[in-house]
């Protein structure tokens, strides 16, 4: 007995529609060395107890970052402190058991919540107006790409390779349903080399990059207004503590993740995506947007508003069918980012920039690292070591330490190292050391 839904008459439908001979074919695209072979290697009709038992082994072989590995892996997830305050409120039962707040009279708390989230997005990004969420930076992207082709009514996209791969692999796949001619821009140096002529409705660009470098935003802002392409900026809301935010330098939509304010790493998820646009484009925002007003006796409110350009009302004319939004984590997001205050993000920027610079000086004094990238970086640095990268990450395991991430061919190898405001002096030495030994 099983508990699938559907007829093997519906299977056999569906396969042939799609061109498939069978289900396992659905699965091509997962490894060969991620699939099991032959089932789990399990007796049947195992206890529950046992069965949990068996599962817990399982799960005990991950040697998760934080407790049994020190983490100096990034790209796109990071291991930052999270302040007690975050959980004690984010994991309220008001919090934690809202649903949709389409009835503002019994969900003033959770819609002031996420009001308030916006305008610190807002303030982060330097932009008029922010959504309510999204599920998380990638579809954040898909998102702006589609608000500027709508706007513009030109299909052509700038992508930078300096754009997180995965996220650019998400756009390129909605791509193939919308019609959005991608054209791949490269990078020299670690930078994005735009082309100067062309007709694209949106200029996409990563600051920090994937690589860890500080794109030059201002100038990718001239580029589009003399192109007549809206500028889409995929930003880092704690490298905001330091840097002018995008929009004040050109940027028309701003995306972002946002895991590093209140998500823990947690085996990808859940996450949190940051849109951000200027005030033109509010009628092609996605997803959930919380406005302010007043109720029948005049006190201040709070309800959804604009909703007519959602997908379930506007149909074929709606450039988006997004209607929700990721309200617990934006709810994270908030009192993490209210704790810390403007100062305090500041520091926390600081503090990472200062060991980022400590770490990356350390590493390259050793025979044989060389930096990937000359160009200035924040938070995080790409190097080439005499050891493949990948076998790098693997013995420096064995060492204690997450080592990073192992680049690609498409970025020459090498290795992108992270260093958030949790890793210590002595932390940062015994990595360094560690990594010399393995190179050696």
């Amino acid at each position: 007995m099983h508990f699938v839904p559907h007829t093997d008459e519906e299977i056999a439908e569906m396969l042939a529609f799609m061109g498939l001979s069978s289900v396992d074919e659905l699965f091509d695209a997962v490894p060969a060395a991620l699939r099991l072979a032959g089932g789990l290697d399990m007796e049947p009709g195992l206890a529950e107890a046992d069965v949990a038992g068996r599962f817990d082994a399982y799960a005990g072989a991950n040697r998760p970052a934080g407790r049994d590995l020190v983490c100096f892996a990034g790209a796109g997830a990071y291991d930052h402190d999270i302040p007690s305050v975050v959980g004690r409120l984010a994991f309220r039962s008001e919090f934690v058991t809202a649903y949709t707040p389409y009835q503002p009279e019994v969900a003033q708390g959770v819609l002031q919540a996420l009001f308030e989230y916006q305008t610190l997005v807002c303030r982060l990004f330097g932009t008029d107006v922010a959504n309510a969420s999204l599920y998380d930076g990638a579809s954040a992207l898909v998102e702006a790409v589609n608000l500027a082709v709508a706007a513009t009514g030109r299909s052509e996209v700038w992508l930078s390779r300096g754009v997180h791969p995965q996220w650019r692999q998400v756009v390129a796949t909605m791509a193939v349903g919308t019609g959005h001619k991608l054209v791949d821009v490269a990078l020299a140096d670690g930078l994005t080399s735009y082309p100067v002529e062309g007709q694209p409705g949106a200029i996409v660009v990563q600051s920090p990059n994937y690589l860890g470098c500080l794109e030059d935003v201002a100038a990718a802002g001239e580029l589009a207004r003399r192109l007549g392409a809206l500028l889409i900026v995929a930003a880092d809301p704690v490298a905001a503590g330091l840097l002018r935010p995008p929009g004040s330098l050109g940027a028309d939509v701003v995306v972002g993740e946002g895991q590093p304010f209140g998500a823990p790493l947690s085996l990808g998820g859940p996450y949190l995506g940051l849109f951000a646009c200027r005030k033109e484009h509010v009628r092609r925002l996605p997803g959930r947007l919380v406005g302010e007003t007043v109720d029948t006796e005049g006190r201040r409110a709070y309800v959804t508003t604009l909703r007519t350009r959602e997908q379930d009302i506007r149909r074929e004319k709606a450039s988006s069918n997004v209607c929700t939004n990721q309200t617990l984590m934006a709810v994270c997001f908030l009192v993490h980012l209210g704790w810390l205050g403007t100062s305090g993000l500041r520091e926390l920027a600081l503090r990472c920039a200062r060991g980022t610079r400590y770490c990356r000086e350390a590493l390259l004094a050793i025979d044989g690292v060389e930096p990937l990238a000359p160009a200035p970086v924040l938070r995080e640095f790409a190097i080439r070591t005499p050891v493949d990268a990948g076998t790098l990450v693997e013995r420096m395991a064995d060492e204690g330490f997450l080592a990073g991430v192992a680049l690609g061919e498409e970025y020459g190898g090498g290795l992108l190292v992270a260093v958030t405001e949790k890793r210590t002096k002595a932390e940062i030495d015994a990595y360094v050391a560690a990594l010399e030994k393995v190179v050696r």
